[in-house]
């Protein structure tokens, strides 16, 4: 059985298409409602490298406390980030899957399909009506 994880906020439309995208492939994930269960420090900044991304890239904007606590600005360190994540979990943007295929932030919900163990997929309707045909093309 394969095993994927995701960092999910039940809130998020994107994460629960991504939810739905993992579930449609016939996998159940285990499902870390990180806003009340973050991850520790250690395994954010792993997620981190393992995504290959900047720590501000994980940084969410819209509907979070960056604006106030001036996240912005460039003076703040990566591990200082980490730490605001840590006790502002709203600001980790999601959803954050990992599979064995790799870890990757999946926006578009969509974007979860490179890293998905599985053959391609029928096609699959988004909440918003949307249509998504997996072309097949998965990480090696």
């Amino acid at each position: 059985m394969t095993t994927i994880t995701i960092y999910h906020n039940p809130a998020c439309g994107t994460s629960r298409n991504t939810l739905a995208l993992i579930r449609h492939s016939g996998v159940e994930p285990e499902v870390v409602e990180y806003l009340k269960t973050p991850p520790s420090k250690q395994r954010l900044q792993a997620l981190v490298r393992e995504m290959g991304i900047p720590v501000r890239a994980l940084l969410r904007e819209k509907g979070t406390p960056y604006a106030e606590l001036q996240l912005s600005d460039p003076k703040w360190s990566d591990e200082e980030l980490v730490d605001f994540m840590l006790a502002h979990p709203i600001l980790i943007n999601r959803p954050i899957v990992v599979t064995p295929l790799g870890t990757k932030l999946c926006r578009p919900s969509e974007a979860v399909l490179e890293i998905l163990p599985s053959p391609k997929l029928a096609p699959f309707t988004k909440e918003d009506g949307e249509r998504v045909v997996d072309d097949g093309v998965r990480r090696a």
